[in-house]
């Protein structure tokens, strides 16, 4: 039996990552801040023995105890703990409101920290894996997504240091670096304001779908990888920044001249409960 912890499981990533190890024969506990959601996807797998859903936001702790603490008392296990759960926002640093990058941080680099400490007695104890979906924008600065550069860069540091430390332990760790996925974190990004953003997401290179990259994620946990950079574009960004870093800035500058452009919407105060907070 393996028994596998997915956040986010609801939709995108998440939901395919679950799809295709639930058929290989998992056993899933499915995490996510819509509990609509996944009452509809445990229907849709229909095992009830083999699916365990909790409703989880990853930035409160004692979501992550409970959840945690559920997937032993259903299981008893812990084999492969992703990290996948994750926001974004298109807006200009300058202009973007305070409450957004807590936002930002909290879900992408903080939840996964803690979920992980949280689980690392389970998992030492079956030699289990981690999954980290990071983003080729931790390491090469993308124009209007300063917050979530900054997130998945801070993500991407602490598990390559935490996977030195796991690795004597048994634990291995994957990280995964994709670029532009057909998935709602793009749907659902936030503007300068903390709510929806209204303008269209600007992308460099093709759209992966999130079927493939669950293919490619699961093949590289076979063979152990430590990392997974998917896409010839991105790899060939981050070159390019590293290389020619002037050529990279006037590139992209063109690219998401939409997602820079300054806002005349006024910012407002986080205490006021907007979405922002």
């Amino acid at each position: 039996m393996t028994v596998t912890l997915i956040t986010g499981a609801a939709s995108g990533l998440g939901w395919a990552m679950a799809q295709r190890w639930y058929k290989a024969g998992h056993c899933l506990v499915l995490a996510d801040i819509d509990a609509e959601a996944l009452l509809r996807r445990r229907d849709e797998l229909g095992d009830d023995t083999r699916v365990h859903i909790v409703t989880v936001d990853v930035t409160h702790t004692p979501d992550l105890e409970r959840l945690v603490r559920e997937t032993e008392d259903v299981y008893g296990r812990l084999d492969l703990l992703v990290n996948n759960a994750g926001i974004t926002h298109r807006s200009p640093a300058a202009s973007t409101h305070p409450g957004v990058f807590r936002k930002v941080m909290a879900v992408d680099w903080q939840g996964p920290v803690e979920l992980t400490q949280l689980a690392l007695p389970l998992l030492e104890r079956s030699k289990g894996q981690i999954v980290c979906i990071g983003s080729m924008a931790g390491w090469m600065p993308v124009p209007g997504r300063a917050g979530y550069c900054a997130a998945k860069g801070a993500l991407t540091q602490f598990f390559e240091v935490l996977r030195l430390e796991l690795e004597p332990r048994g634990i291995h760790l994957l990280m995964v670096y994709p670029s532009f996925l057909d998935t709602p974190i793009e749907q659902n990004a936030l503007g300068a304001d903390g709510r929806k953003a209204t303008h269209a997401r600007s992308t460099i290179g093709g759209m992966g779908s999130a079927d493939e990259m669950a293919r490619m994620i699961d093949g590289a946990l076979a063979r152990r990888k430590r990392w997974l950079l998917p896409e010839p574009v991105s790899r060939f960004g981050s070159l390019l920044w590293r290389i020619a870093p002037a050529l990279y800035l006037r590139a992209v500058r063109r690219r998401f001249a939409a997602d820079i452009a300054d806002s005349s919407a006024p910012l407002t105060d986080t205490s006021s409960g907007n979405p922002a907070t």
